[in-house]
Parts: C-alpha cells; sequence; structure tokens
C-alpha cells in the first residue's frame, strides 16, 4: 500500500480522534477529539504525523512528545518519547508503522535529540514485537505500585 506520511493538524482531528479511539479504547471519540484539539493548540505539547492512502483515508498515525524530565532507559536529555502508533489492520506489515517512526526520528533529529524512547504495557507481546521489529532495544521491566491513603484526620 503507497501512504504519504504528513505532519498532523487541525484539520486532522476527527479522523485522528477515530484512531486514537482504537489505540486507547478507554477515551471516547469526542474525548480524544477534546483532547487533541488542546494539544494541537501547543505545538511544543505533542507532534503528530498521519499516514494516508492515495484516497486520502487514514490508516495509521504516530504521536510524539519531547520528555526533558526522566526517561527510562535513556541516558540524555530531551528525549523524543513515542506515546503512540496506530495502523488499521488492513494496513499491517506494510511498513507503514516503519514509515511513521521514521518521521518521529526525523523530528527528534530537528528537536536535538540523541535518543527516541517508548513503552508498552507488560502483556502487550504484539507491541513489544513491533518494537523490536522497529529497532528499539527493551531496557528495563517495571511494575509500578499504588497505595490509596486514608483522609488526614480531622482537626476539630
Amino acid at each position: 500500500m503507497i501512504v504519504r506520511i504528513e505532519l498532523a493538524g487541525g484539520a486532522d482531528l476527527h479522523d485522528w480522534a477515530v484512531l486514537r479511539g482504537a489505540l486507547w479504547p478507554d477515551g471516547s471519540t469526542s474525548e480524544h477529539r477534546r483532547d487533541l484539539a488542546e494539544l494541537v493548540d501547543e505545538p511544543q505539547a505533542i507532534v503528530g504525523f498521519m499516514a494516508r492512502d492515495l484516497r486520502g483515508t487514514l490508516v495509521g498515525f504516530a504521536e510524539a512528545a519531547l520528555r526533558i524530565d526522566y526517561v527510562n532507559g535513556c541516558e540524555t536529555s530531551p528525549v523524543a518519547f513515542l506515546e503512540g502508533l496506530y495502523v488499521v489492520k488492513e494496513a499491517r506489515r506494510q511498513g507503514i508503522g516503519r514509515g511513521l517512526v521514521e518521521a518521529v526520528e526525523a523530528w527528534a533529529r530537528l528537536k536535538g535529540c540523541t535518543e527516541m524512547a517508548s513503552d508498552a504495557l507488560l502483556e502487550n507481546t504484539v507491541s513489544h514485537a513491533m518494537h523490536a521489529a522497529l529497532d528499539f532495544e527493551e531496557t528495563e521491566r517495571v511494575v509500578f505500585f499504588r497505595k490509596v491513603l486514608d483522609p488526614p484526620p480531622s482537626l476539630s
């Protein structure tokens, strides 16, 4: 499949939100659209790249951010962080994900980054395989914990 990869903009919000919902189904399309509208208004927050087929149909996207805080497994700052990568099922295994990641890499180099990072849930072995195929190296595995605290005692 031949695609063109372009920097995302305001005109892409609806299509982008639909695919975002496929990757992160916890939010509705309208919630994703609202989040994206805020992010597009703040261009330093996140960058998006869209992959469209010859008919103009969105078949994939990548989102990345510059992180200046510590990023697990990295030694430099800032680090380009691949926040999300998604290609529709019928367009997978055709190099579209690689093309999107290469667009993020080019953007990252222009921003002065020498490292790019990403993450995936421990059980998401499909994502692990995709990261390995795109030349990411696993740096560590982490299990996060939390404890809900009781409210402070009343002072009365």
